[in-house]
């Protein structure tokens, strides 16, 4: 048994997932024919698959997004709009993800004539049949985008579609000339309404961004926070000599960062995956998560993310099950739903594999690495 197989077995929670960036490329082909969609650069299933990974592999977060042109272009029916959740769910379940939170932004699916009730409500549907089908749980999040005037109408959408499966509210989109306090009404509604936020902060902006994200706006979890190593000091040789006021404090109120690896590296978060700060910030004890961010753009799994934390972060069985437990503590959905997924799923998944992987000591087909790691 090879690590990845270990690690693709195991139950797994993904709190940041782009639902537009995660569609199957064969997916994208059948809407846009069913749509009338003729500006795909090919029909082709797996090239597509590589243009979209190609496009987003720049090193610029501006031309990552331009790919979404594309995925929203095709859901904008009601139809469309379940399918890309029900078969998110599928691929969730087939990736060993037991609890998924994804998000996106209502506001890109009305260009058909759809209303945002209706575009949320329609991604509700699939979502929910993913969750009876696959058994999967989920959480959806609505985003308000940085550089549009109607972030409190989306706050309020979120709010009222609270007990309907909507979990939180996020801010997304260009970091560079929109700071987060531009949408602090929005924000005072979330909190004023005792819902959960969580921003993109830090991604392709400084540490900033990620203060006003939480001091200004609330923000619960933050998403990327990578520019947060802005207020960590190092000494010659890169150990941690002292944190600023702002690293101390998402340390010490454990404000969960939602880490997406191979995602800063195409957008140029980070410049290669060895100078990620996620090694420090696990050593640290900060309350790290590890996503997707977007599937199809990055060309990435639940899986794929956790075999690069171990590739170039040396990370264990035991790191990735506490990394998994943190990353549920961390969900949006009520605490008791929390406690059930952490003591009736990951904890028992997590004993299965290493009782499984105990009795597999003596026989030859478990590689040496993954029983070193165990």
């Amino acid at each position: 048994m090879t690590t990845e197989q270990i690690i693709k077995s195991v139950p797994k929670v993904l709190l940041h997932d782009h639902l537009d960036g995660g569609l199957r490329p064969r997916t994208i082909i059948e809407l846009a024919k069913d749509l009338k969609y003729n500006k795909l650069p090919t029909k082709d299933p797996i090239e597509l698959g590589e243009w979209f990974h190609r496009g987003a592999n720049k090193g610029n977060l501006v031309e990552y997004l331009q790919g979404f042109e594309h995925t929203c272009a095709v859901m904008q029916t009601r139809e469309s709009l379940q399918r890309a959740a029900y078969e998110m769910m599928e691929d969730m379940k087939d990736d060993g993800v037991c609890y998924v939170e994804t998000r996106f932004a209502p506001v890109f699916h009305t260009n058909k004539g759809l209303y945002n009730e209706d575009v949320v409500s329609a991604v509700l549907e699939g979502l929910e049949k993913g969750k009876r089908d696959f058994g999967v749980g989920y959480g959806l999040i609505l985003c308000g985008m940085r550089n549009m005037k109607n972030t409190l109408e989306i706050a309020e959408l979120a709010v009222n579609f609270r007990n309907k499966g909507v979990v939180g509210f996020d801010l997304a989109g260009e970091e560079g000339g929109f700071p987060p306090k531009k949408h602090i009404e929005a924000f005072q509604f979330i909190q004023r309404a005792n819902f959960n936020i969580t921003i993109h902060a830090g991604e392709a902006f400084g540490k900033e961004s990620i203060w006003q994200a939480i001091q200004w706006c609330g923000a619960h979890r933050i998403g990327h926070g990578t520019h947060v190593t802005e207020d960590i000091a190092y000494d010659k040789d890169g150990n941690v000599v002292n944190f600023g006021d702002l690293a101390q404090y998402i340390l010490d109120k454990r404000i969960p960062l939602e880490i997406c690896l191979l995602s800063n590296v195409h957008t140029g978060a980070v410049d290669k995956i060895e100078n990620h700060p996620f090694g420090t910030l696990f050593k640290e004890k900060f309350r790290v998560t590890i996503n997707t961010d977007d599937r199809l753009m990055s060309d990435t799994t639940m899986t794929k993310e956790f075999m690069t934390a171990i590739r170039y972060f040396n990370l264990s069985l035991e790191d990735v099950e506490k990394i998994t437990i943190n990353s549920m503590k961390s969900a949006f959905i009520p605490y008791n739903q929390r406690l059930y997924y952490i003591y009736n799923v990951i904890k028992p998944g997590f004993q299965s594999m290493k009782d499984k992987l105990l009795s597999l000591k003596t026989y030859a087909g478990t590689d040496e690495e993954t029983i070193h790691k165990l």
